[in-house]
């Protein structure tokens, strides 16, 4: 296997199937990245570039910004000789699969996205329990082969994920609402929040707030990559918030108790509720 981008979610699928596959190659640009990756032992090669981890490989893993991975599929061709199963770990599947689409016919091409991580970017960061029961979304192509299929399923288990096989639009409506929309949500809650509060931080703060830590270049990727889902999410977001503030403004007790009473029970549908 050769994963391209040692970042949080690339260095954590190495860490996670050392010893698992016959050798984990990868690649990545960054000098800084490489030698941590090295001191780390993450995996049995290692190289800035990509031409000299592919050949040979029977599975192509994708680990990059989304905009890196549509650059990665372009080069791909010229790249890697043989005839690969080729996984993306990207936060949008759209653009992706639509690039995946135009590899040759010798490609065998899944979308990927694993819905976990860290508010901390970089291979420094990889943990080998970092998808441990987390849903692996995964799209299949039109001409996704059952072998492309079959690996695709296999990674996820071995790394103790959930797969679950969904369309790549759905997928990016959905991860607006779950996804892009609270990291957003995240940084204007830290922005509207005055300094001199500080002292007054609590877990309730921090851990509404996490998301704004994100590595906000990666984060610029995605909403350019989901525009219009994220913007249709941040107008149903801002209908329920005008609701909530409208009642408060009325001081209208029981009917802003009715609006909390019907947010915790949808929190619990959409946390604990729901189903693989």
């Amino acid at each position: 296997m050769a994963i391209l981008g040692l970042g949080l979610m690339g260095g954590s699928l190495a860490l996670a199937l050392r010893g698992q596959v016959r050798e984990v190659r990868a690649a990545d640009p960054d000098p800084a990245v490489i030698e941590l990756a090295r001191q780390r032992g993450i995996v049995e090669r290692l190289s800035a570039d990509p031409s000299d981890v592919l050949p040979g490989t029977d599975i192509v893993v994708l680990a990059a910004p989304v905009q890196a991975i549509l650059e990665l599929i372009e080069g791909l061709p010229r790249l890697h000789p043989g005839s690969p199963v080729v996984l993306d770990l990207g936060s949008t599947k759209t653009q992706v699969c639509q690039a995946m689409e135009a590899l040759p016919d010798r490609f065998d091409p899944v979308g990927g996205h694993p819905m976990c991580g860290k508010e901390t970017a970089g291979v420094g960061s990889a943990e080998a329990e970092l998808f441990q029961g987390a849903t692996f979304a995964l799209s299949a192509l039109g001409r996704t082969s059952a072998r492309g299929r079959q690996a695709a399923e296999q990674i996820a288990r071995t790394i103790g994920a959930i797969p679950l096989w969904i369309d790549p639009e759905t997928h990016d409506r959905q991860v607006a609402a779950t996804s892009h929309v609270p990291y957003l949500l995240a940084n204007a809650l830290a922005l509207a929040t005055p300094l001199d509060a500080a002292r007054l931080v609590g877990p309730g703060f921090r851990s509404t707030s996490r998301l704004a830590a994100s590595y906000a270049p990666m984060m610029l990727d995605v909403l350019a990559s989901n525009r219009e889902n994220v913007l249709q999410a941040l107008g149903r977001f801002r209908a329920e918030l005008d609701i909530i503030e409208h009642t408060l403004a009325q001081n209208d007790r029981a009917a802003l108790g009715e609006a909390l009473s019907r947010s915790a029970e949808r929190h619990g549908e959409l946390v604990f509720g729901r189903e693989h």
